[in-house]
């Protein structure tokens, strides 16, 4: 699908790697540029093996990777080589780093006004904020997403995986799709700014709109477990394990008799989704009570299922594996790495109808197409790319 698009990917870590490996998975040249002599510090991140971290690998799979010393202005020069030759640049660096060696939109796009940029920061490249350093927790905490997370009477909580950087990916995969789509329209490119707490302040459902037009009486607080807005809705303990159902109004009827009490639609004490609410206590042991009958936690969603009323059961990580649903989906995907061997890893989130499945491609070693990248982009001799390995302006090593 983006066959013949060249991205130049200055990003590290997760946050930006998740936005260039979706380009990948689609079709277009990621090279991605990592500072010697380590590398982008996802490198040494757990899990791996012989110093090979599956982190690394499972973010830039498909990419080829190009090492410079990032403290010499010719690295620098070089960079800038790049990003004339390029349809596309994403970057993560903290605020000014940029700026300083003329990588930064501004002076990228004056040469190249076809370029398109997108800049994935914490709290965005304009306003107050844009001077504080932020990873993805902080960017939870100040979306307001912590505030709703966790018990009732407890501290709020992170979530378990990276959200913000996940989110703030996507948004800027997303974002470059539809600037590619305004550049063939118009000839010009596009600077994407792109907030980590943006990205999660917009799924805000309630929180906003109810706090507006209840002039400030709303507010929606941590509810654990269960769904603020309708019971019985949340996690439930099921006869092995946990089970997630939730029952909006149209699902009431089919829930009372799924569990064997069609009596209970025309109860008046549970009429309205406020009234369930009310009597979640209750409703929530009338559910408990229905499935301690039950031998498994698939019978129970079985019947649920057979209602038509939301349920599944809540898997760890690990239960993936094998799984019907993940492997019919494609949704691990087995990797071959040269030095760990098989690594699994998530695979492609979006399914195109017209677009077959691409073969899993593996992660690039540190600095592995240093010469084929600037061979094919710049049309540099063997012996220009020698001498920039030999001034320490490019890094190579094949054990990481």
């Amino acid at each position: 699908m983006l066959d013949g698009i060249t991205v130049l990917d200055l990003t590290q870590y997760f946050a930006g790697p998740s936005a260039t490996r979706l380009l990948a998975e689609l079709g277009a040249d990621v090279i991605k540029v990592e500072l010697a002599p380590g590398g982008d510090p996802s490198r040494i991140l757990p899990v791996g093996r012989e110093g090979r971290s599956g982190y690394y690998v499972q973010q830039n799979r498909g990419k080829r990777a190009i090492c410079v010393d990032f403290a010499n202005p010719e690295a620098w020069a070089l960079l800038r080589r790049l990003a004339g030759k390029v349809d596309v640049v994403v970057e993560n660096f903290g605020p000014g780093v940029l700026e300083k060696r003329g990588l930064d939109y501004a002076s990228l796009s004056a040469a190249h006004p076809r370029l398109i940029m997108a800049s994935i920061s914490a709290f965005g490249r304009q306003g107050p904020w844009s001077h504080k350093v932020g990873y993805d927790q902080v960017a939870q905490a100040v979306s307001g997403l912590m505030a709703l997370t966790g018990e009732p009477d407890g501290p709020p909580l992170f979530a378990g995986i990276p959200v913000a950087d996940g989110s703030s990916g996507i948004h800027a995969f997303a974002g470059l799709g539809w600037a590619m789509y305004h550049r063939e329209r118009t000839g010009r490119g596009q600077h994407l700014d792109i907030a980590m707490v943006e990205s999660l302040f917009c799924w805000h459902v309630f929180a906003i709109q109810g706090h507006s037009l209840t002039d400030g009486a709303y507010r929606q607080v941590r509810s654990g477990g269960q769904s603020p807005a309708a019971a019985p809705s949340g996690v439930f303990k099921g006869p092995q394990g946990w089970i997630v159902i939730l029952v909006l109004d149209r699902q009431w009827p089919k829930f009372c008799q799924a569990i064997g009490r069609p009596e209970l639609v025309e109860d008046p004490r549970y009429a309205t989704g406020a009234d369930r609410v009310a009597r979640r206590a209750e409703l929530n042991a009338l559910l408990e009570g229905w499935m301690a009958g039950f031998g498994t936690d698939e019978e129970v969603i079985a019947a649920l299922d057979a209602a038509r009323v939301p349920a599944a059961p809540v898997l760890a990580a690990e239960d993936t594996f094998g799984h019907e649903y993940y492997e019919d989906r494609n949704l691990i995907v087995r990797v071959d790495d040269p030095i760990l061997g098989e690594v699994a890893v998530p695979g492609m989130p979006l399914q195109f109808g017209d677009l077959p499945r691409r073969a899993p491609v593996r992660a690039p070693l540190l600095g592995e197409h240093n010469g084929t990248v600037l061979a094919e982009l710049l049309g540099m001799a063997d012996d220009d790319i020698a001498a920039l390995v030999d001034d320490g302006v490019l890094f190579a090593a094949t054990d990481r």
